[in-house]
C-alpha cells in the first residue's frame, strides 16, 4: 500500500472526549474512527488487524476440529422467552425492537439459542455428535457504561463457538482442548506473558465459567494471580471455598486489575432441555446434547493489544499481529537515484511476500518518524540519499538503528 493513497490521515492531539489509551492512539493513528460512544468504525489499517487477529483464531478454531457459520443478528423474542433470557431482569443489554408487522425482535447479544434451536435439524443421532461451530458476528449490548474505547463496546466483533457432545465426558475432553487452543490464541497475538485462566461467575450464561484474563490497569475486573500457576481467581467468586477447591494458597496470590479477553461456559443439558434439542443414543434411548459456549472478543483483543504495547510515541504492534510487517520511508524523493532505489526496494519486498506499507508522501523526514511511531509496524526501513546502497531498518520500541543490506532484511525478516 501506497501511503499517499491512504485516506486516513493522523491526528496530533487526542481526542477529548476519549480517556482510554487503545481508542485515543487507534483513532490518531487512523485505525479506527468514533461513530458514537461505544461504536466504531474500522479503517484500512484497523481491518487489517482485525483479519490478522481472525485467522490467528480460525486457524486454531478449525484445528480443534471448529466448522465456521454465520448466523443471523436478528433474533425472534419467541426463541428466548422459551429460556427466559428474554427477560430484561436476567439479560439487561439487549437491543429490542419491532418489525413493521409488530414482530417483536433483538439484536443478538449472544447466539446460544438460535445456534441450538438451528441444530435441531442437524443432530438426531450419537452418530452426528460431537459438533463444533463457531462464527465471527457483530454482537449489540447495550451497556450502560461505553467508557473504554473498544474494550467496552455497544457494537464489537466476537467469536463464538457452541459445542454439541452427547454427554459430559465428550464435552470435557473438548473443553480442555479449547482451553489449550485459546492458550495458543493469545501466545500467537503476543499475550503469552499477561494472560491467566480465571475462575469467574457465569453471570447470564451459567453458575460459574473460566474465563481468560490479561492483566492490565486498564481493566475492569479484580482478579487474584497465582502467577506459578498461571491461574488466576476473579474477586466476584473469591472466598476460602473457592480456594480450597483450586488448590491455591491466599498467600500466594497478588491481586490485580485485568481486561477479560476471553470465556468459556459449560451449559450441561440445561439449554438443550429447555429447547427440546435431543437425539437417539447408541441404546435407542433419548438424551438431550450437552453445550458448552467459548468467546473470544475479537476487537477487544485488539484494543487490549494496543493497552499493552505502546510507549509515548504511539503503537507497538506484536508481528503477529500488525497490519504491515514493513514500513518503508523515503526521504529526499526529488532526487531521482533515490527514489529509484526506494521503488525497487518496495517490488522487492513485495515479491517476498513481506506486506509493505510505503511512505511515499512528499512531507519532512521528522514528520514521517512520527506517523510511523504512532502506527507501530514492527519495521522501520528508510531509503534516502544517505543510505548508499543499503537502508536504514529499526525496530518499532527500540532505538537503535542499522545500516544493512536490502536482500540480507528480507532474508531475516522472512
Amino acid at each position: 500500500m501506497f501511503q499517499s493513497k491512504l485516506f486516513t490521515k493522523s491526528k496530533k492531539e487526542s481526542p477529548a472526549d476519549e480517556l482510554s489509551r487503545n481508542a485515543q492512539l487507534l483513532i490518531r493513528a487512523g485505525y479506527i474512527y468514533k461513530e458514537m460512544a461505544g461504536a466504531y468504525a474500522y479503517l484500512p489499517l484497523g481491518l487489517r488487524v482485525i483479519s490478522k487477529i481472525k485467522s490467528i483464531i480460525s486457524e486454531e478454531m478449525d484445528a480443534i476440529g471448529g466448522q465456521e457459520i454465520l448466523m443471523t443478528a436478528l433474533q425472534r423474542k419467541e426463541l428466548w422467552e422459551v429460556t427466559d433470557r428474554w427477560n430484561d431482569e436476567n439479560v439487561d443489554v439487549w437491543f429490542k425492537s419491532e418489525l413493521k408487522g409488530g414482530q417483536k425482535v433483538g439484536l443478538g447479544w449472544s447466539h446460544e439459542e438460535p445456534v441450538s434451536e438451528m441444530m435441531k435439524q442437524y443432530i438426531h443421532s450419537y452418530k452426528d455428535l460431537p459438533l463444533y461451530v463457531y462464527q465471527f458476528q457483530t454482537k449489540f449490548r447495550n451497556e450502560l457504561r461505553s467508557k473504554s474505547g473498544i474494550l467496552r463496546g455497544r457494537e464489537f466483533v466476537m467469536k463464538d463457538m457452541y459445542s454439541y457432545c452427547k454427554d459430559a465426558d465428550q464435552h470435557n475432553v473438548f473443553y480442555k482442548s479449547v482451553i489449550d487452543a485459546y492458550i495458543n490464541v493469545f501466545n500467537r497475538v503476543g499475550l503469552s506473558d499477561y494472560v491467566y485462566i480465571t475462575s469467574a461467575s457465569g453471570g447470564a450464561f451459567t453458575e460459574f465459567s473460566h474465563e481468560f484474563q490479561a492483566i492490565s490497569e486498564a481493566g475492569e475486573d479484580t482478579i487474584y494471580v497465582d502467577k506459578s500457576k498461571k491461574v488466576a481467581v476473579n474477586d466476584e467468586v473469591y472466598n476460602e471455598k473457592t480456594l480450597k477447591d483450586l488448590g491455591l494458597n491466599e498467600k500466594d496470590l497478588e491481586k490485580v486489575t485485568s481486561i477479560e479477553v476471553g470465556n468459556i461456559f459449560d451449559f450441561g443439558k440445561m439449554k438443550s432441555e429447555q429447547l427440546g434439542l435431543s437425539f437417539t443414543k447408541e441404546d435407542g434411548n433419548s438424551e438431550y446434547v450437552h453445550l458448552g459456549s467459548y468467546g473470544i472478543g475479537v476487537t477487544r483483543l485488539m484494543g487490549t493489544i494496543v493497552e499493552l504495547f505502546n510507549d509515548e510515541k504511539g503503537i507497538i504492534w506484536p508481528d503477529s499481529v500488525a497490519p504491515f510487517k514493513v514500513h518503508l520511508i523515503g526521504l529526499n524523493l526529488d532526487n531521482a537515484d533515490v527514489l529509484k532505489k526506494v521503488n525497487d526496494a518496495y517490488d522487492k519486498f513485495q515479491k517476498a511476500g513481506i506486506e509493505v506499507l510505503f511512505d511515499d508522501r512528499e512531507m519532512s523526514a521528522g514528520g514521517k518518524f512520527a506517523d510511523s511511531d504512532l502506527i507501530g509496524v514492527p519495521y522501520r526501513v528508510v531509503v534516502s540519499a544517505k543510505t548508499g546502497d543499503k537502508v536504514e531498518v529499526k525496530r518499532r520500541g527500540e532505538s537503535e538503528s542499522a545500516l544493512v543490506s536490502l536482500d540480507n532484511l528480507i532474508s531475516d525478516i522472512k
